[in-house]
């Protein structure tokens, strides 16, 4: 035998009738849900706590405030210091102003010729613009604090002095070669 579908009305009153029973029997008994007690600040300073006076002893009024707790930065870092500095500041109290050749990297200055007479080597270096300079033994030179130390007959060693991320104070020797030319061009 088939069973024939309930009229649509028949189903809603049965569900009203089942959420009125856990709407009834859910909440009898019971009074409105308990809230969490509200939390008590911690003393920040550990109070003394009252000795009573022995006999024969006169008890000192209590007119002392109790110290609050305070800040001292004293020997502390700075919280908003960081902790390495990425970029090596230049010395702002530097007032000589820079020499042409210390605009430049050395990667963009090309040694062009070295000559070498009684006092010691002098050599050419050229610009990316093609402009000529003489250095020495001494001369300063590129964007990093170098300074030419020694001028051999093929190449001239450059010395930059820096600092690391760490703040350690590091040299650096970057040679300069010579680049020669033959016959029909540049090399």
């Amino acid at each position: 035998m088939r069973s024939l579908p309930r009229p649509r009305s028949e189903r809603l009153w049965c569900w009203i009738g089942i959420a009125l029973f856990f709407l009834l029997t859910g909440c009898a008994g019971e009074g409105p849900p308990a809230t969490a007690p509200p939390k008590e600040k911690a003393p920040l300073v550990e109070k003394k706590k009252a000795v009573p006076p022995k006999v024969g002893e006169k008890k000192e009024p209590d007119n002392k405030e109790e110290k609050e707790y305070a800040y001292d930065p004293a020997g502390k870092p700075d919280p908003f210091k960081p902790f390495f500095q990425l970029a090596p500041a230049r010395d702002a109290r530097r007032s000589i102003p820079l020499t042409p050749l210390q605009k430049y990297e050395l990667s963009q200055l090309k040694m062009v010729a070295i000559l070498f007479n009684t006092e010691g080597g002098l050599a050419l270096v050229e610009d990316s613009a093609g402009k000529g300079y003489f250095v020495k033994t001494g001369t300063a030179i590129g964007k990093n604090n170098g300074r030419v130390v020694k001028i051999l007959k093929d190449k001239v060693i450059v010395e930059e002095r820096y600092e690391d991320i760490l703040g350690q104070k590091k040299v650096n020797e970057v040679p300069m070669f010579l680049h020669r030319t033959e016959e029909g061009g540049e090399q």
